[in-house]
């Protein structure tokens, strides 16, 4: 049977977060033969395979597997995914997610054969009770314009602008990149309340806050390709309190190390002031638990530090002043 909607699902090394969401997807309210899934592995990994393949020959769903021959990140893996897809819609979701039952049935009903037209629906992320700093920025995605987990493009609307920038390496603003490119070509993309896919929460370790300020790198690929959208939409200012954070810890410890230590004080205060305002923030809206708020205050601490490092290096990667 012809095939109306391709759904491009990039994966590694989950195969029990993929499992889940080919169930989902195999219990939509849609004519399920009219639908191919495509799993691309960002890589070659045998466990992400043996799912992929396992609800090709015992599903009801149509599911094709695809291993890129290195790792590439996401955007490569939907490249080649929706390249390889054989329905003129083609949506895109993530192996952490769970697609409500009309999910595609709601993105079919919006679409009345536009042949470049984008739709981008709702994403819920379940949190019960106060969160933890990061389960608080993951439910972020609720508020996001337009994201990858939840959005479906006309095969012509990925012609026209090229499909994902595989610069973009990492799962970090590359959903982004693709909305001011199609924006820039004038496709219309259109919000689907409807459309609702739910985003669990994955377990993250202790400190992870600092190990994700890697993904300051692909800000300032993004930056430079739209310093006005990335203003606008991403970011109004520089981290001036950052910068800020380590002006003072780099002239306590200067004015330490030369004697100085009245000034060292009043320098290292203010360095502490500064983590004390930052860690607030951050636990205003957030678990007070003795672990937690610990996590706060050591992580902000180093947070700014990371940050910059690797904003510094994106600049120094892509030749752009991004600060």
């Amino acid at each position: 049977m012809e095939k109306k909607v391709s759904v491009v699902i990039p994966s590694y090394q989950r195969p029990e977060l993929l499992s889940r969401c080919l169930q989902a997807l195999e219990a939509q309210e849609f004519d399920l033969s009219a639908i191919e899934v495509i799993v691309v592995s960002d890589g070659p990994d045998k466990y992400t395979r043996q799912v992929a393949c396992s609800w090709k020959y015992a599903g009801l769903v149509d599911v094709r597997y695809i291993a890129l021959p290195n790792k590439k990140g996401p955007a490569a893996a939907r490249n080649t995914g929706w390249k390889a897809s054989e329905a003129p819609l083609i949506a895109f979701t993530d192996d952490d997610t769970q697609p409500d039952p009309f999910w595609i049935q709601s993105i079919w009903n919006a679409w009345k054969g536009e042949p470049t037209i984008v739709y981008t629906g709702r994403v819920v992320v379940p949190i019960k009770g106060r969160p933890t700093d990061y389960e608080l920025n993951t439910a972020q995605l609720e508020k996001a314009d337009f994201v990858t987990a939840n959005c479906a493009c006309t095969r012509e609307a990925l012609e026209i602008v090229g499909g994902f920038d595989e610069l973009f390496e990492a799962a970090w603003r590359e959903d982004s990149d693709l909305e001011f490119r199609l924006l820039q070509h004038h496709i219309p993309i259109y919000h689907l309340q409807q459309a609702i896919v739910v985003h669990p929460v994955r377990k993250a370790g202790w400190g992870v806050s600092i190990k994700e300020q890697k993904k300051n790198i692909f800000n300032a690929l993004l930056y430079k390709k739209f310093p006005q959208e990335y203003r606008k939409r991403i970011q109004k200012r520089p981290a001036w309190n950052y910068y800020m954070m380590i002006l003072f810890f780099i002239l306590g410890a200067g004015f330490l190390l030369a004697g100085d230590y009245t000034t060292a004080t009043v320098s290292f205060g203010a360095w502490l002031l500064l983590i004390g305002l930052f860690a607030g923030r951050r636990l205003r809206h957030t678990s007070h638990s003795t672990s937690h708020v610990l996590e706060m205050i050591i992580t902000s601490a180093a947070i700014p530090f990371a940050a910059t490092y690797w904003s510094l290096y994106g600049s120094w990667r892509y030749k752009v002043l991004y600060l």
